[in-house]
């Protein structure tokens, strides 16, 4: 049996992750911790075999005033939870980062492979490459390091643009038909994936993601369908929102492109469970 210990108690990850794995109790002994004080610091790490570190701050924010508590939260805490991990005797630590530090959705196609360069446009997205950076050095035969940089992560519970899609499904009749593409990962095919990454003690960088690419207005479609309703997708308004996707960051998110190249995400192993259409089943009933 693995002894695993998540950070980020409240986190929708961190809860997501120990009931995926409670389906396998014989397996694994699961405890998970807070990070919002400094407790943390006098618990002892010996007993684990794995700390899943998914604690930190989530989204982008534009205000400056944040930007110093993005690098001591998903910088600094991150390096000082790995280096208490490995000097406690931990076999492996994983590392939650984000798709984020390769920059912004664009207007335009936008693939990533596994030559792009990361180049994050924002401090969320640079706090994270930061920590990567500062744990990579740390991986070693007896420490192994996974870094996750998953796309847009959704599911029941989820927080961000998510659930203001899905709202929008349920009350608009019409929604913008735009030819977009993302890259996205539902909870349930993240938490296989993060189990298979603890079973074949895994080290290295990794890009999980849905077998299928998203087109928001096919998604917010799905949505509506799995509530019984009925949506219009509609090109009206496309020239307008192209024009906006420039200067308003949420049309960009919801609109743009940013996806991984397939092959970048493929493993030993299926972790994918569910299609598209059975995530947004899983997710709205």
């Amino acid at each position: 049996m693995k002894k695993i210990l998540i950070t980020g108690e409240n986190s929708f990850i961190g809860k997501s992750l120990k009931s995926w794995l409670v389906n396998y109790s014989e397996d694994y002994s699961i405890d998970t911790i807070t990070m919002r004080e400094d407790s943390w610091k006098i618990k002892g790490f010996t007993q684990y075999d794995v700390v899943f570190h998914v604690a930190g701050i989530a989204h982008v924010s534009s205000d400056p005033k944040m930007e110093d508590m993005y690098y001591k939260v998903n910088r600094d805490l991150t390096i000082e939870v790995a280096e208490k991990a490995k000097s406690a005797g931990v076999k492996q630590f994983i590392f939650m980062s984000s798709i984020i530090v390769y920059g912004d959705s664009s207007s335009s196609k936008r693939i990533i492979d596994k030559n792009t360069v990361p180049n994050p446009s924002n401090f969320y997205g640079n706090s994270k490459l930061l920590a990567e950076e500062g744990i990579s050095p740390l991986n070693s035969d007896k420490f192994k390091v996974v870094i996750v940089r998953p796309p847009m992560i959704y599911g029941k519970g989820s927080k961000g643009n998510y659930p203001k899609l899905a709202k929008a499904a349920q009350k608009l009749p019409i929604f913008p038909n735009i030819n977009n593409q993302r890259s996205m990962l539902h909870i349930d095919n993240l938490c296989e994936f993060i189990r298979l990454m603890i079973d074949n003690e895994e080290s290295g960088l990794f890009f999980p993601q849905n077998s299928e690419y998203v087109k928001t207005s096919e998604m917010v479609q799905l949505i509506a369908e799995t509530h019984g309703k009925r949506i219009i997708l509609t090109k009206i308004f496309n020239p307008v929102l192209r024009v906006m996707a420039r200067k308003v960051g949420l049309i960009n998110k919801v609109f743009g492109n940013l996806v991984y190249e397939k092959n970048m995400s493929k493993y030993k192993e299926d972790y994918r469970s569910r299609n598209l259409r059975d995530t947004i089943v899983a997710t709205e009933k």
